[in-house]
């Protein structure tokens, strides 16, 4: 059994400042959870609500100094972040629903018949129909990154700018759904 006293919400935070990753951690494990459960609340998807959380932790890292405690008790702070980063995600869901010619539809995409064979073009459309089936089980925040990436061609620093998501979440999506799109496709 640990006899450590525990740390205040507001020493960890100062700590943080100074860039202390243990007390980073400790904070950590003190909120994520209900963190991830207010996101997943109001998002309902779990990789957001895991980028929501990731989100929040990496910016109390950047911003730790800011935090006035004459404003606000800690958490109070930690939930009007998670509240923001929500309401930004949410609002990117809408644009990206409105906007969305960037995205092609997946039964547009053609194979080309280069193919002297006809078993090599039974093959590769039926490898064609697989991974498009595949693409249709990921959530559309994944499916939309790895179709600019894969289909358009773009880089991830190009999707970051097209589609207003930062760098680290594209990549993190990028990751997510060729993991399910491994697993769904052996």
């Amino acid at each position: 059994m640990d006899c450590r006293p525990v740390a205040s919400d507001e020493a960890l935070l100062s700590k943080i400042a100074k860039h202390d990753q243990t007390a980073l951690s400790e904070l950590y494990n003190r909120y994520a959870k209900i963190i991830y459960s207010v996101a997943f609340n109001g998002l309902k998807s779990v990789e957001e609500s895991e980028e929501v959380v990731l989100d929040v932790f990496s910016q109390v890292w950047r911003i730790a100094e800011r935090y006035d405690a004459t404003k606000g008790r800690v958490d109070t702070w930690l939930f009007m972040l998670v509240r923001s980063r929500i309401l930004d995600k949410l609002r990117k869901q809408v644009r990206i629903q409105l906007s969305s010619p960037a995205v092609t539809k997946l039964s547009e995409i053609q194979t080309s018949s280069i193919s002297i064979d006809p078993t090599d073009d039974v093959i590769i459309n039926e490898r064609r129909a697989r991974v498009l089936a595949a693409l249709q089980l990921l959530p559309p925040e994944q499916r939309q990154v790895i179709e600019l990436a894969y289909y358009h061609g773009l880089s991830h620093s190009q999707i970051s700018v097209q589609t207003s998501i930062s760098l680290g979440t594209v990549k993190t999506r990028i990751r997510l759904g060729l993991n399910k799109l491994k697993s769904a496709l052996e």
